[in-house]
């Protein structure tokens, strides 16, 4: 609790009650100086020069103290904003230097504690992925084989049935080329169409393939090959910067690398781009991925039936305590950025 009389209240009211002080002693001072060297100045003269002196000094001094005063609330009121705002990009490490024993202190070291709370609950988190990873790693043929199913359906579902309706739509418009050519060349719009959107469907099924973990690589190595992978067999302009990284928990890592794995998986699906751009690097305090692409975009704030990846990349990211920010609009391509903290002690241990 705090105590009364280091309140911001009772701060103000000395604040002001030194101020109505140190007038008054000046005052006093001026009075005796006036009737030692004028001991016959009228009083009333006195009495009005006197009060239009303390009415000056007054506001003067009042509004001097009062911009200390409310300089140094403000200048605290900041520092609480700083540390609100590092907390919420991820920032565990920052600590409010305020040892204020009133109101706004009591505030600054609660937001502390509420830091430091945050920064084990993030460690708790990326401790229990750690932990869920083994059990995956246990899983691992069951989920193998769920992949090889749902990639059977993906398959039958979506590119069988381009192929069959882009068959049908050649022979029609090879019947209508002699006599209906506009017809015709119609069609085979309608069939490019079909086949660019075919094959985006392929590239996302050919990732896809890949194994669901690292299989023993870490991070860096595992990216570095999915990428050149990228580039052989997606006929897509790649610019990737894939720096090396800290050495991280096998579960931290693999998230990682399915959130990587599903956000090209949707850019070469539904973006219709030319040119990805992939970079992975770190601060020190974060892994950072960023993830861009030259392709249609979307409106951000509207439901789209293709966002069930987006979604996914997201419960993975609040698995291990980072951050996925999304940054997209029609005709402009999209943006992923991935931070993860790093911290200290048990998030670095296996």
């Amino acid at each position: 609790m705090i105590k009364k009389h280091n309140s911001v209240r009772t701060i103000l009211y000395r604040t002001h009650l030194l101020n109505s002080f140190y007038t008054t002693i000046f005052i006093f001072f001026l009075f005796q100086i006036l009737f030692y060297f004028n001991p016959s100045v009228d009083r009333i003269v006195v009495s009005l020069v006197i009060s239009i002196a303390v009415f000056v000094l007054s506001l003067l001094i009042g509004l001097y103290f009062s911009f200390l005063k409310g300089q140094q609330l403000i200048d605290r009121l900041n520092g609480i904003y700083v540390a609100i705002t590092k907390l919420s990009r991820g920032n565990y490490d920052y600590r409010i230097q305020d040892n204020g024993s009133d109101e706004v202190g009591t505030i600054c070291h609660e937001l502390n504690e509420l830091t430091k709370k945050v920064e084990e609950q993030v460690r708790s988190l990326q401790k229990l992925v750690n932990d869920k990873a083994e059990l995956v790693e246990k899983a691992h043929t069951a989920a193998t084989i769920e992949e090889r199913q749902r990639l059977a359906r993906d398959l039958h579902d979506a590119v069988s049935q381009q192929l069959f309706a882009l068959n049908m739509m050649s022979s029609a418009a090879m019947k209508l080329f002699n006599t209906h050519p506009e017809r015709a060349k119609q069609q085979l719009e309608q069939v490019v169409d079909m086949a660019n959107k075919a094959q985006g469907e392929m590239r996302a099924l050919l990732l896809h393939l890949r194994p669901v973990q690292l299989s023993g690589e870490n991070l860096y190595t595992g990216i570095k090959g999915l990428v050149e992978e990228l580039k052989l067999k997606s006929g897509i302009e790649i610019e990737s910067d894939i720096q090396s990284i800290p050495e991280l928990p096998k579960g931290i890592e693999d998230h990682l690398f399915r959130m990587i794995q599903e956000g090209l998986a949707n850019a070469l699906r539904h973006s219709q781009a030319s040119r990805l751009t992939i970079r992975l690097d770190h601060t020190g305090q974060h892994i950072r991925v960023h993830l861009r692409d030259n392709g249609v975009g979307f409106v951000s704030n509207e439901p789209k039936k293709t966002s069930y990846g987006l979604k996914t990349m997201q419960e993975r990211c609040n698995e291990i305590g980072g951050t996925l920010s999304i940054t997209s609009a029609q005709g402009k391509g999209t943006a992923l950025d991935i931070r993860v903290p790093i911290g200290k002690g048990d998030v670095m241990d296996e």
